[in-house]
């Protein structure tokens, strides 16, 4: 083994990685595909969520309430688990990846929707006034001149949890599914060399620097209103 070490070179390392980071491409496409399809559903399903608990109908607030609670109160990978295990046992059987986005999705939904009910209480009471003076209905205000001032406020807590979801997507390998992470620990296992974590580790770090990026790039556009 000592013999082998010495006569592997540089080239030969960067070779490896670069093999290696090519195998891990396959599983960081499951990766973005579920931080993608959790974002896009989970934000519009969050606020409307919000809108329902905002709402003067005591029943409906208290189900979304349980809701809530429930999905922010429990860990994740529990509700992976009971999403892929529990629901076929009264006959609703989901593939892997419709598990993985039924779970994320629900979970998201759940912290965006508290997110954005702070979001919409934050927005002065006379605004309101002010719309339906104006002559605007309830959704047409809630368009043009609530949403562009709850959007302004909610992007700092919407942006951190948008950089959880990139890391929370790991969890998905208690489901066997072929993700970034259950890759890596593939190769590790198979090879016992831990470069593959760490290019992992560069994955993960390239995505929410990306994402980091952009959420700052939004909220100097907004905040330039505040001046």
């Amino acid at each position: 083994m000592l013999l082998a070490a010495a006569f592997f070179t540089p080239g030969d390392m960067m070779d490896k990685i670069l093999d290696t980071a090519l195998l891990m491409l396959e599983g960081s496409t499951v990766t973005l595909e579920i931080f993608c399809v959790t974002l896009a559903l989970s934000l519009p399903l969050g606020f409307f969520v919000a809108l329902g608990r905002l709402s003067r109908s005591r029943i409906l607030g208290r189900l979304i309430d349980f809701y809530i609670w429930v999905m922010r109160g429990t860990p994740l990978m529990l509700q992976l688990l009971f999403v892929y295990f529990a629901l076929p046992m009264i006959g609703i059987k989901l593939s892997d990846l419709s598990a993985a986005f039924l779970a994320f999705v629900l979970n998201y939904a759940a912290y965006f929707a508290e997110i954005f009910r702070a979001g919409i209480q934050a927005v002065p009471r006379g605004q309101y006034e002010a719309a339906r003076v104006l002559g605007m209905s309830y959704p047409l205000a809630l368009r043009r001149i609530i949403l562009p001032q709850v959007l302004r406020i909610t992007l700092p807590p919407v942006s951190n949890e948008t950089i959880n979801l990139v890391k929370d997507t790991s969890l998905v390998y208690i489901l066997a599914m072929n993700d970034l992470l259950r890759v890596a620990r593939t190769i590790v296992q198979r090879e016992f060399d831990m470069t593959p974590l760490v290019i992992a580790g560069a994955f993960y770090l390239a995505m929410t620097a990306a994402f980091t990026w952009g959420f700052k790039k939004l909220e100097a556009h907004y905040g330039r209103y505040d001046r």
